[in-house]
C-alpha cells in the first residue's frame, strides 16, 4: 500500500512540476522575445536545423512551419509530417524532410522559394521547455545548371567553386557518384580506395582556400560527370549545396613540337623544290645559249648560199668575156668597136 501511494505522489509531483512548466513557458513566452535564427539558401540546396541537443526517451520535439507541425519525436516514437495540413494539403514537404533520431535536427532536402517561412522548434522534457526559431529565406538559383568543360587530353583542368571556403566548411568532389576528394577544416583527403587512386594517380589538386578541384595531365577516361557538394556550417543550423560539372576530353592532335617539326618540314620541302625549279631554269638557258637560236642556226645556211650565188656569177661573167686576137691591132679594134 505505502509503494503504491509513494507512487501516485511521485506522479502527482511530477505532473506538478510539468504544469508549472509550462506555466513558466507561457509566460516567458508571452514576456520574452525569442530571437529568431536568420538563414538564407539557394534554391535546390539542402538545409539542416540543429536543435544542439541529444536526445533521450524522456524528451519530446515539435517542429512547426508556419505553425503547422510537420515533425515530431515522441520519446521513442518518431514520425514525418503528421498533421492533415502537412500530407493532405499541398503535400509541400513529400519526401524532403529528414529528422535526425539522435539529435532531433530536421533537413529540408531540395529547397523551394515555397518553403521560405518561419519553423520553430519545441523541446520539451520533465522539467523545461525550451524553444528556437528559424527563419529561412530561400533565394532563385539561376546558375543550377550543369557546367561544361572541354579539355584537350595531356592539358589541366580545374573546377571552380567560385567561394571563400571558411574553416567550418566541408568540401567533397565525386567523379561519376564516387567521393574523390574531401575537405574537411584544415585537412585534406584524395582517393580514398583504391579504384579512384588508380584512375588519378598523383593527379588531382585541392585548393585549400576555395576548394575548387585540379585535374592534370587529363585522359581520356576522365571525361565524365563531376559534383561538388559544400555543406557550410553555422551556429545553430548548415546548408548543403550541389555543383554539377560535365568534363569533355578530345584528342590531343600534334603536339606543339611536332606542329613545329611539320612547319620546318614543309619549309625544307619547299625550298628543296624551288632549288630544283631554278637549277632546271638555268640548265635550259645554257643550252639555248651554247646551242644559239633557230634563226642564227639558219644564217650560215644563208651566207653560203649567198656566196654561192656570187661565185656562179663571177664564173658566168668570167666565161663570156672573149680575148682579143693577138694579130689585130688597136686601131682595127676601135673601127670593129664603131662598127
Amino acid at each position: 500500500m505505502a509503494a503504491v501511494l509513494t507512487r501516485e505522489f511521485s506522479l502527482k509531483n511530477k505532473f506538478i512540476i510539468s504544469l508549472f512548466t509550462v506555466f513558466g513557458f507561457l509566460v516567458r513566452g508571452a514576456s520574452d522575445d525569442v530571437r529568431a535564427v536568420s538563414v538564407s539558401a539557394m534554391e535546390g540546396d539542402s538545409v539542416t536545423l540543429h536543435t544542439d541537443v541529444k536526445t533521450n526517451q524522456q524528451e519530446r520535439i515539435r517542429w512547426f512551419f508556419n505553425d503547422i507541425r510537420i515533425a515530431y519525436i515522441n520519446r521513442d516514437l518518431r514520425k514525418i509530417c503528421t498533421d492533415v495540413q502537412c500530407n493532405d494539403s499541398d503535400e509541400r514537404f513529400r519526401d524532403r524532410l529528414k529528422l535526425d533520431h539522435q539529435t532531433g535536427s530536421l533537413t529540408i532536402i531540395n529547397i523551394t522559394n515555397t518553403d521560405s517561412g518561419e519553423y520553430k522548434l519545441l523541446m520539451l522534457n520533465s522539467y523545461s521547455i525550451s524553444e528556437k526559431i528559424f527563419s529561412i529565406t530561400v533565394h532563385d538559383h539561376h546558375a543550377a545548371v550543369v557546367k561544361r568543360k572541354s579539355v584537350k587530353e595531356g592539358e589541366s583542368v580545374t573546377l571552380d567553386t567560385r567561394i571563400a571556403k571558411t574553416q567550418n566548411d566541408t568540401v567533397m568532389w565525386y567523379f561519376n557518384d564516387i567521393l574523390i576528394a574531401e575537405i574537411t577544416g584544415d585537412q585534406s583527403k584524395i582517393c580514398r580506395d583504391d579504384q579512384c587512386d588508380e584512375r588519378f594517380r598523383d593527379r588531382l589538386k585541392l585548393d585549400h582556400q576555395t576548394g575548387s578541384l585540379t585535374i592534370t595531365n587529363i585522359t581520356n577516361t576522365d571525361s565524365g560527370l563531376y559534383k561538388l557538394k559544400i555543406i557550410s556550417r553555422r551556429n545553430r543550423y548548415s546548408t548543403s549545396s550541389i555543383k554539377s560539372f560535365t568534363v569533355s576530353v578530345t584528342d590531343s592532335g600534334p603536339s606543339s613540337a611536332a606542329e613545329t617539326g611539320i612547319c620546318v618540314a614543309v619549309a625544307v620541302a619547299l625550298f628543296v623544290l624551288l632549288g630544283a625549279a631554278f637549277g632546271v631554269i638555268y640548265h635550259r638557258r645554257s643550252s639555248i645559249e651554247d646551242e644559239g637560236s633557230p634563226r642564227d642556226r639558219r644564217r650560215p645556211q644563208h651566207r653560203a648560199a649567198t656566196n654561192k650565188g656570187h661565185l656562179s656569177v663571177l664564173n658566168n661573167s668570167a666565161s663570156s668575156f672573149h680575148p682579143l686576137p693577138e694579130s689585130e691591132s688597136e686601131p682595127e679594134l676601135n673601127n670593129r668597136m664603131l662598127s
